[in-house]
């Protein structure tokens, strides 16, 4: 009995020993991830950050400029410059796809600033342009030079972070296009106001330049601080590329590795024939379509009761709310990563209820105020709807995941095109057409995005 009870204590010493030694591996694992991950934040996300800031820009200056005069100075006519906004959108999505299957065999450190060199450029050729027929030509190229971006910029986080740490990176993301809309047109009424004849070029010619030579310039210096893929990456050790590849497979369990490639006919087939992708389109459609209220917040604002210069300031509020409300959902969204379909759904039933208030209310104030809380419903769905399908497609290769989250990505930018239309002026100041067009789409939403919540806690979300 003696021998049996020392025998017995010298095991559980052993044991005890053992553990001791996997629990210190274990912290000193998680130790070197930690730092692994804030190396990997300080190279991709102030880079990415301001790249897509000047992306955003560089979409939406067309529509500072035509304030500017550019309209009067091209004697474009309404339909014209409706056309010239719609061509960039159709080659915008048309080449999305095809965009980021070349991104997943090549290098994004060299893709990603090349094609951003390039758009640069054709914006700075645009202030050059003396016809309606030249001004279309550029804002399609830019548009197939743009296509890259986006869905690249995806599929690099979806490639570099777990699940439950991509939704506040997708946050930081997206805020910089909440930050564009909210000072951007101050910043080019700023530049066309001080350089309005300056060398005899007129102030809407210096923004397109002014612009175009900040993003170029942008691009040369992204291309030496961007990360390529994690086995891949020349920034990381080859100790933290293995660290960053395995504590992904860990993480996602039946993610496939990126050694296994597919051909681009492979991918696009296992994509389009995955339910998954279709459900999480169909969901993205509905936000970004709503999300085109954002282009006409000065000229609602104006209909609310706010005129000229202020109605430009009174939208600042709008995305400043919608700022905070964006960075605080990715932020606890990553602490409860399961739960994303159903806070995308509850953030749609708050822009549901303020589409519908808006429509009844008459009072200017009480309308401006569920204008503020409905674009932080629509910003936040965003960021969120993003890391869902990114953490969704997980299991799929790189080119698999390039090739939905493109989709994706691409199906919900057509709603640029038709969104242009919710909002005629002859509706103001009530807009019933549009609020209840968005009302439509929220409400299609919250089914969407609580479907898949219900699938993803049956766990097929993840097969």
């Amino acid at each position: 009995m003696a021998l049996g009870h020392h025998t017995t204590h010298g095991k559980n010493a052993a044991d005890f020993t053992e553990d001791a030694a996997r629990v210190e591996s274990t912290s000193s694992v998680q130790t070197m991830e930690k730092a692994l991950v804030r190396k990997i934040d300080l190279f991709l996300l102030p880079t990415i950050w301001l790249m897509y800031l000047l992306s955003y820009i560089d979409r939406t200056n067309i529509g500072n400029a035509k304030i500017a005069g550019m309209q009067d100075d091209l004697r474009l006519s309404s339909g014209q410059y409706s056309i010239s906004l719609i061509v960039f959108f159709i080659s915008y999505v048309i080449f999305e796809v095809p965009s980021n299957l070349i991104l997943s065999k090549s290098r994004p450190s060299i893709f990603l600033p090349a094609i951003m060199i390039l758009w640069g450029i054709v914006t700075c050729c645009m202030a050059a342009v003396q016809s309606y027929q030249q001004l279309v030509a550029l804002r399609f190229l830019v548009g197939i030079l743009e296509a890259g971006f986006a869905p690249g910029v995806l599929l690099i986080l979806s490639s570099w972070y777990k699940r439950e740490e991509q939704s506040k990176r997708f946050a930081v993301y997206i805020s910089a296009a909440i930050l564009s809309g909210a000072f951007g047109g101050l910043l080019a009424g700023s530049i066309t106001k001080n350089l309005e004849g300056a060398h005899g070029i007129r102030g809407w010619r210096w923004l397109f330049i002014v612009e175009g030579v900040a993003t170029a310039g942008w691009a040369c210096v992204a291309r030496f601080l961007l990360l390529d893929f994690p086995l891949t990456s020349k920034y990381l050790s080859e100790e933290e590329r293995l660290l960053a590849s395995e504590r992904l497979l860990v993480n996602e369990g039946s993610r496939a590795n990126d050694e296994m490639r597919l051909g681009a006919l492979q991918a696009l087939k296992r994509s389009m024939t995955d339910w998954r992708v279709w459900l999480f389109t169909a969901g993205y459609m509905v936000i970004v379509g709503s999300s085109t209220l954002s282009y006409f917040y000065p000229t609602l604002v104006e209909g609310l009761g706010y005129k000229s210069y202020k109605a430009q300031y009174m939208t600042v509020p709008i995305f400043g709310v919608a700022f905070v409300c964006n960075g605080l959902t990715g932020y606890f969204s990553d602490k409860v990563p399961g739960k994303r379909g159903l806070i995308i759904a509850c953030w749609l039933v708050l822009s549901l209820c303020c589409s519908v208030a808006t429509t009844i209310v008459t009072n200017f104030q009480a309308r401006y105020v569920l204008l503020v809380f409905m674009a932080a419903g629509l910003w936040s769905s965003n960021a969120l709807a993003l890391s869902f399908a990114s953490s969704s497609f997980a299991h799929m290769s790189r080119e698999g995941r390039a090739v939905s989250l493109a989709f994706v990505n691409a199906m919900g930018n057509l709603a640029q095109i038709y969104g242009a239309y919710l909002f005629p002026s002859e509706d103001a100041p009530r807009y019933i057409m549009g609020f209840s067009v968005v009302s439509a789409m929220c409400a299609f939403g919250v089914g969407v995005y609580s479907s898949l919540h219900a699938v993803g806690r049956k766990g097929q979300l993840d097969r």
